[in-house]
């Protein structure tokens, strides 16, 4: 069904049929957010089957209440709705969280801690296993440095070692894997990619961008049991933080660009959404290739499917686009500046600004293919020149080929210039397209290494959602996990605290002249992002039509003190209206009963 006859339909009298209905399920005596256009608060809500079905006061709800209708009294917690994600690997991540070895804080807080994770892990693996590991962080590490090869070979033994970075545009390999990708002091860095060198210039191990793919190509690829495991466990990960989809961009099992490796996580996603295990929205973007022939071999083959501005039926899988690479880190210092990179805050590293990920003419050129295409594109661009001539692309492709409502994105979009934005609110406003997809989580997880790598003045620009507000630029929140944590709501604290997690540096290192309130920031986790999954409106709210996918909280975010946000516990989500989690031991199981006829529901109690 197309979105343009769903929503003719929902105007013309869907609501109507549904109040006509008994609820299947009521949750009322809460605070529901319901983040629609008047941003309303209300009582309680009816469902019926997949869908909402009411939202009003108790006395309003207790109408839709039948012999059959299970009642859930929420005692005044609050009701969102489920929390999207614009920027998570999802399938990636989750492969990551079961198989690697985790040297994320506060796992790791210095080298020993590295040294003896690996040797730990090393004892248990059999004959030709890797040691695999991903997510330290030098700006978390006491000693403020990269892990080299040196650090890990006394304890690696006989077994090749790769440590991938938490930002995953570099990583660390011992002397072995070295050894195997033919990596000496005499190989040249890749076109795209750094190898880190010791002032002799014998490499210290640490790969950037397309170097780690020296290494990375010899690692055994994960089996395909282990695949569908991830998504089965990534699912139920969201679901226990409140949340209820996410765009999972440039799909696969890497860092991308390997079609044959996308085709194989598309499949996975179908099989785990056919055998009923997939409890989120997946909206996925294909890695673009770097030539122009092959992303013509891409576009044939997924074109007749990928039609994101249709519905799929249920909304639960959808080919939403492309993705593509412009640059690099903030971490690696790869990104692309208009001026050299900082070290250690106020510090210069001289003579790097960065560059493309691969030559920016042809970048230009895939966008421009892309859009004549009709096909939905994100490209990621971190540093300020890459974000300007991104925008600078998508606008020459939009005024030569006015195609309205593709809703390109700029993933990340970390530190845009004036002119950058300025762009993007005509852009916008013009073609419905252009919206930045930042990480509000980058101030925060990785911020201690942000601060030292982006200096003082830019560390201000970096995710400036209050210039986004006043502009009225609209943007969609992600977490770019496994980079950091997906818990939306330390995003949402982030949005408003914007404090390092560590303050190496400080803790007022980012400012908070570019904060948002907790209002703006829901809305980026909620309907901002619904819409750029092209879905905004089947979810993203709680309105009447629209999907059942609700979270429930011990928290008021309106209310609660900005600390407490990123605290708060996630005590029900619901999706497609069934119940997907519920916090063990939480006293919201005992209030669940049939609802049989006998009088109102039980008197609402008041809530602060």
């Amino acid at each position: 069904m197309s979105r343009f006859i769903f929503t003719l339909f929902l105007v013309l009298g869907y609501s109507h049929v549904f109040a006509s209905e008994q609820a299947s399920r009521i949750l009322f005596n809460g605070k529901v957010i319901t983040v629609d256009r008047k941003d309303s608060v209300q009582q309680a809500i009816a469902i019926v089957g997949r869908h909402i079905l009411a939202v009003g006061s108790n006395e309003e709800i207790e109408k839709l209440a039948g012999p059959d209708t299970e009642i859930i009294d929420l005692e005044g917690r609050a009701v969102t709705p489920g929390l999207l994600d614009a920027h998570a690997h999802f399938a990636q991540g989750g492969l990551a969280q079961l198989l690697n070895i985790d040297l994320s804080y506060p796992n790791v807080k210095n080298m020993t801690d590295v040294v003896s994770l690996v040797a730990e892990r090393n004892a248990t693996l059999g004959s030709g296993d890797w040691l695999i590991g991903r997510g330290w962080d030098e700006g978390k590490l006491e000693e403020l440095r990269y892990i080299y090869a040196s650090d890990i070979d006394p304890v690696s033994g006989n077994r090749p070692a790769w440590l991938v970075h938490t930002m995953g545009h570099y990583g660390v390999a011992n002397g072995l894997a070295l050894m195997l990708a033919g990596i000496d002091q005499n190989t040249p860095d890749p076109p795209g990619g750094v190898i880190d060198r010791d002032a002799e210039g014998k490499p210290t191990g640490v790969l950037k961008e397309s170097a780690m793919g020296l290494v990375t190509k010899h690692i055994p690829a994960p089996g395909e049991t282990h695949k569908r495991d991830a998504i089965r466990h990534m699912a139920a990960a969201f679901n226990s933080e409140c949340m209820t989809g996410a765009k999972d961009p440039g799909i696969g099992w890497g860092m991308g660009g390997d079609l044959e490796d996308a085709r194989n996580a598309w499949q996975a996603y179908q099989d785990v959404l056919n055998e009923g295990a997939l409890s989120v929205r997946i909206f996925a973007l294909w890695p673009s290739p770097q030539n122009m022939d092959d992303a013509r071999s891409l576009i044939r083959e997924i074109l007749h499917f990928t039609k994101p501005y249709e519905s799929t039926g249920d909304d639960h899988l959808i080919s939403g686009g492309i993705k593509i690479f412009a640059d690099g880190s903030g971490g690696a210092r790869t990104a692309w500046l208009w001026d050299d990179w900082n070290r250690n805050r106020t510090g210069l590293d001289e003579g790097n600004s960065g560059y493309p990920a691969f030559d920016a003419d042809i970048i230009r050129n895939l966008i421009f293919l892309y859009h004549d295409n009709g096909l939905n594109m994100g490209v990621h661009a971190i540093g300020d020149r890459t974000i300007d001539w991104v925008v600078a692309s998508y606008a020459l492709a939009l005024n030569h080929n006015p195609h309205k409502g593709l809703r390109h994105s700029i993933i990340h979009a970390n530190i845009p210039t004036e002119l950058a934005m300025n762009t993007m609110v005509a852009l916008q406003r013009e073609f419905d397209a252009v919206y930045p997809e930042p990480s509000p989580g980058f101030t925060w997880w990785i911020g201690d290494t942000y601060a030292g790598n982006f200096g003082v003045k830019r560390s201000l620009r970096l995710n400036p959602f209050h210039s986004f507000q006043q502009k009225g630029i609209k943007w969609a929140s992600g977490s770019d996990f496994n980079v950091t944590p997906f818990a939306a709501r330390y995003g949402l604290w982030a949005s408003i605290a914007r404090e390092p997690l560590l303050g190496v540096y400080g803790k007022e290192v980012f400012g908070t002249a570019e904060s948002v309130d907790i209002h703006v920031a829901l809305r980026s986790y909620t309907i901002w992002a619904a819409r750029q999954m092209f879905l905004e409106k089947e979810t993203g709210s709680i309105e009447p039509g629209k999907y059942a996918d609700l979270a429930v909280w011990d928290t008021d975010f309106y209310t609660a003190p900005t600390a407490n946000i990123k605290d708060a516990q996630c005590e029900m989500t619901l999706f497609n209206g069934e119940v997907v989690y519920q916090s063990v031991g939480g006293s919201l199981a005992a209030d669940h009963h049939t609802y049989r006829g006998q009088g109102p529901l039980p008197h609402a109690m008041s809530f602060t």
